[in-house]
């Protein structure tokens, strides 16, 4: 079974003005074995940008800015564990 992950990082012109493009190249500058990043259209999540969404996981990140993608590289892709204080409040109500 395979147990590839993708991230998708809208690059739709609201999530482009807020720093979208930054977000997509810094996942690509550290790659992660298994992990495909991609950029992808619109979301559909306008105005909380910029979106990460992380597949097959169906775990929304809000928000993000590049500063913090090796936070989400480290503790979600590598060690498994959703970044909390990132999560999307719509998709991830806190408990």
């Amino acid at each position: 079974m395979s147990n590839n992950k993708t991230i998708r990082v809208c690059q739709n012109r609201t999530c482009r003005k807020q720093g979208a493009k930054e977000v997509l190249a810094a996942f690509k500058a550290s790659p992660v074995s298994g992990v495909n990043v991609e950029g992808s259209s619109c979301l559909g999540q306008c105005g909380n940008g910029p979106m990460v969404l992380v597949l097959p996981d169906m775990v929304w990140y809000s928000g993000v800015q590049a500063s913090e993608v090796p936070v989400v590289i480290k503790q979600h892709l590598l060690c498994g564990e959703k970044v909390t204080q990132m999560l999307y409040y719509r998709f991830h109500p806190q408990a």
